[in-house]
């Protein structure tokens, strides 16, 4: 069998153009909906990804903006400006590009974000929500790879899901978001003792390690989910996931690919959180 792809470029493509729809509606009623993302410092990756953002919004009719700060800024002073996006009513989501420099404490930042604006969903407001199954900003990677299993229509329910990878911004909410439909789930990560006996266990199994390949076919059993989330450089300098994806797809049902995958759903359901955030703010 070879695995049918979930192309995460081209259902991004479909729920943008839907979206669009949705923000000409709200501009029709005098709302435009308004992203705004601060980015301290010059980091590479940041700019790159800061720079989509922008493209996308404008894609879709969206209003945005990048308010550039230097690496000096002080902490009090970003904690300023967030209260200043606070209490603008024009800014409907607010999301301060990671990593920080180390002089600025990220949680710090992340909660003085209102959460009425939080579209990046990290504030713990948010994630309490979302664990308790409440209707919320949910973090836009997991957000993105819940799309993407719902656009084939994988059952979920009853189904055991293996999670690799504990992070705040992956791991650890695409599990949750997969018990709330009533997947069993088992988390993995780097301390996980003969990680093979979990995988091949695996109906859908969640790949975000930021590890080259190192998931194989060996990893797997036959039939299974496999969710890419991994964007790494291999020694030649081609793009790749946290999965061997050649070797994999001769044995999965469904594989995301590196890249066109889970990376243009992250933007996509930003922009989302955002319309929903404009929705709130206006009483809609």
């Amino acid at each position: 069998m070879t695995a049918e792809i979930i192309n995460g470029k081209e259902l991004s493509t479909k729920l943008k153009a839907s979206m669009k729809i949705e923000t000409e509606t709200l501009k029709r009623k005098g709302i435009v909906p308004h992203l705004t993302v601060v980015l301290v410092g010059d980091n590479p990756a940041s700019r790159s990804y800061v720079s989509g953002k922008e493209k996308a919004s404008q894609e879709i009719g969206m209003s945005s903006e990048v308010i550039e700060l230097p690496t000096t800024i002080s902490e009090t002073e970003l904690l300023a400006l967030i209260q200043q996006l606070n209490d603008k009513p024009s800014v409907h989501g607010i999301l301060v590009q990671l990593p920080l420099p180390p002089h600025i404490k990220e949680q710090h930042i992340i909660e003085a974000i209102h959460p009425s604006k939080d579209v990046d969903g990290f504030h713990p407001l948010s994630i309490g929500r979302m664990i308790t199954g409440q209707d919320t900003f949910i973090s836009c990677t997991p957000y993105g790879i819940m799309e993407m299993l719902r656009s084939k229509n994988i059952s979920i329910e009853g189904k055991h899901a293996v999670v690799i990878g504990r992070s705040n911004i992956v791991g650890k909410p695409i599990g949750q978001l997969l018990l709330n439909e009533n997947a069993t789930v088992t988390y993995c990560h780097s301390k996980t003792v003969d990680l093979k006996a979990y995988t091949t266990q695996a109906d859908i199994l969640i790949v975000a390690t930021g590890v080259p390949q190192m998931i194989n076919a060996d990893h797997i059993k036959k039939g299974a989910v496999v969710i890419d989330v991994g964007i790494n450089r291999n020694e030649e300098g081609k793009l790749v996931g946290d999965v061997d994806f050649e070797s994999v797809k001769e044995k999965a049902a469904f594989i995301t690919p590196v890249p066109r995958g889970v990376g243009p759903m992250t933007i996509t359901m930003l922009l989302k959180n955002t319309l929903k955030a404009a929705k709130g703010l206006a009483g809609n």
